[in-house]
């Protein structure tokens, strides 16, 4: 049996996701705005989807409350960015 550190389970999967939202941010900066805030949406979302299943040992809020609000927030992320891309998806 293998000891954990108590620092190292606490960071969980979230270097994994501080690396795609740099990708993404600096993929939005060089390249498209759009494609760059959708990936970032993606990521937000993949981040609540790693906090909802038990990534990170984080104690200050409820685990559902952090993947609610990153689900939320990376979702209108995501459509924002595709309304951008495409127009014609607007209401009118």
């Amino acid at each position: 049996m293998r000891a954990v550190s108590a620092t190292g389970e606490r960071w969980g999967p979230y270097p994994l996701i501080l690396a795609g939202a740099v990708l993404a941010v600096v993929f939005a900066v060089l390249f498209d705005p759009e494609w760059g805030g959708f990936s970032l949406g993606a990521v937000m979302v993949l981040g609540a989807v790693f906090r909802l299943s038990g990534g990170g040992r984080l104690a200050v809020r409820r685990g559902t409350t952090d993947a609610l609000t990153l689900a939320l927030f990376g979702a209108a992320l995501m459509a924002g960015s595709l309304l951008l891309q495409y127009p014609w998806l607007m209401p009118r």
